[in-house]
């Protein structure tokens, strides 16, 4: 198993930006992104073949209501770059929270091998 403190994923809302007819995702996603590959690159994390489990717990950074869906592209496209695994397609179980707020947001991931 192996698991990560994340910052909080933006939302599926705010991940994607059109700029003439190309989707690009937003520079919020990217920083998103930046940050999660820097934390995985400092523990050398190797991805994890076979089919997956993963359990995610979210907590937001403030109590504004937010939808417990609009974050997971942006957080398991961000895994798969930064390594955690080969493809989210062999995710095939995937469990999220919503819990308390905490101050800037954080995301709790477990990950082990189904």
């Amino acid at each position: 198993m192996i698991e990560f403190v994340l910052p909080y994923p933006p939302s599926i809302n705010h991940y994607w930006r059109r700029v003439g007819p190309r989707t690009l995702i937003s520079r919020e996603g990217r920083r998103f992104r930046e940050r999660v590959l820097a934390i995985l690159a400092a523990r050398r994390v190797e991805p994890l073949d076979g089919p997956l489990e993963v359990q995610v717990e979210i907590h937001p950074p403030d109590n504004r209501r937010r939808d417990i869906d609009n974050v997971q592209k942006a957080l398991l496209d961000a895994l798969q770059h930064g390594r955690a695994y080969v493809d989210d397609s062999q995710i095939v179980k995937l469990s999220i929270e919503k819990r308390e707020p905490i101050d800037g947001g954080r995301t709790f991931v477990r990950i082990w091998n189904a």
